[in-house]
């Protein structure tokens, strides 16, 4: 185990983590960082409310990106249906 300091909103915080894992752990609060101060007069909230609306607006991205995927099971169950038909026309000509 390792520990890591993070500054979030000016404010540090110390957080435990596998060891190896710190830059990865950094590299996170440096996102939700940049959540606040691209709200103007967040960073100014209390600790909670700050971390509360980085957290909303992550939860936010992370389901946008979740529901923006489009489907592609279709297409390939399609692709693979054409394919089962090419190797049963090449086995049939081959024979």
């Amino acid at each position: 185990m390792s520990n890591v300091t993070i500054d979030i909103a000016g404010r540090k915080f110390t957080v435990a983590c596998g060891a190896g894992e710190e830059a990865h752990i950094e590299t996170l609060a440096s996102i939700i960082d940049g959540k606040i101060h691209d709200m103007p007069g967040l960073a100014s909230q209390s600790e909670a409310r700050c971390l509360l609306y980085a957290a909303l607006l992550l939860a936010d991205e992370n389901f946008e990106l979740n529901n923006s995927r489009p489907d592609v099971a279709a297409p390939l169950e399609a692709l693979a249906d054409k394919l089962e038909h090419l190797a049963s026309q090449l086995e049939s000509s081959a024979s």
